[in-house]
């Protein structure tokens, strides 16, 4: 099963580190957290990957065509025009990289790929999330329902300390980070099938959140795993640095192929 990765969009809220380089380009520990998504998946076994690309597209097409290089050790020898290569480093992927426009909506994005995703059902997440989401239960989940798409919702943890304040002015309790406000939200990492491309019906200015999922939901096609665990986006320079903290610290909880076995 193909997994396609929506990774074109401007990323203006984290404009510290997008000004050079794609949201999903911008690094979490030394490696993009595209790669982190993509070693997810891997993880579980899905290795054939459709990035649909806009802004600074050429910064990913770049990367993953110098992969192999990148991460190995070698020896160039400029006499004799040679490349030795020491170790391999390398992941066994299929990686597509399509250009689907500067100012295309996230809908229109995913019909670009129409095409190269062909007949049969896929996957899709965007490319600035990372989770520790059991796809083989999404899937399995998605199966179950029998609808033309399943979305992980998730219930994020809220971004202010909350304050439990008496009549009188008093505070009972503080709670730094508290849950968030028990509402499921759209955290990605969804399941299609072909049908979903009907859905589509606006061209590039279809924002997949908006009327097809809107539609798919009244039609009643439109099912939800939950996941409670690990789920967090990258929206700013603090996700960013939060997330980074987290790997450097050896407690990312998305990296899942850290451990010795599924």
């Amino acid at each position: 099963m193909k997994v396609v990765l929506l990774a074109g969009g401007y990323g203006t809220r984290l404009s510290e580190e997008t000004e050079l380089r794609p949201k999903p380009m911008v690094e979490i520990g030394g490696r993009p957290i595209l790669w982190h998504i993509m070693k997810t998946y891997s993880w579980w076994g899905f290795n054939e990957f459709v990035i649909l690309t806009g802004y600074l597209s050429h910064v990913i097409k770049d990367y993953f065509i110098n992969y192999y290089t990148r991460y190995s050790d070698i020896t160039v020898d400029m006499a004799n025009n040679a490349v030795e290569i020491h170790n391999h480093r390398n992941e066994p992927w299929k990686v597509t990289m399509l250009y689907t426009g500067q100012n295309t909506m996230t809908g229109g994005r995913l019909l670009a790929a129409k095409d190269f995703i062909g007949n049969e059902r896929f996957m899709l997440t965007y490319g600035d999330g990372v989770s520790d989401v059991n796809i083989p239960e999404l899937i399995q989940c998605h199966e179950k329902s029998g609808k033309y798409a399943t979305l992980t919702a998730v219930r994020p943890a809220g971004r202010f300390g909350a304050l439990d304040i008496n009549d009188e002015g008093a505070i009972a309790a503080f709670k730094e980070k508290p849950d968030g406000d028990g509402a499921w939200i759209n955290g990605g990492f969804f399941v299609m099938e072909p049908q979903v491309f009907d859905y589509l019906t606006e061209g590039e200015a279809t924002v997949l959140e908006r009327k097809p999922l809107e539609n798919l939901a009244a039609d009643g096609q439109l099912n939800a795993f939950r996941h409670s665990s690990f789920w967090r986006a990258m929206d700013t320079l603090k996700d960013k640095n939060d997330l980074t903290a987290l790997w450097t610290a050896g407690t990312a909880q998305w990296a899942l192929w850290q451990k010795e076995s599924r």
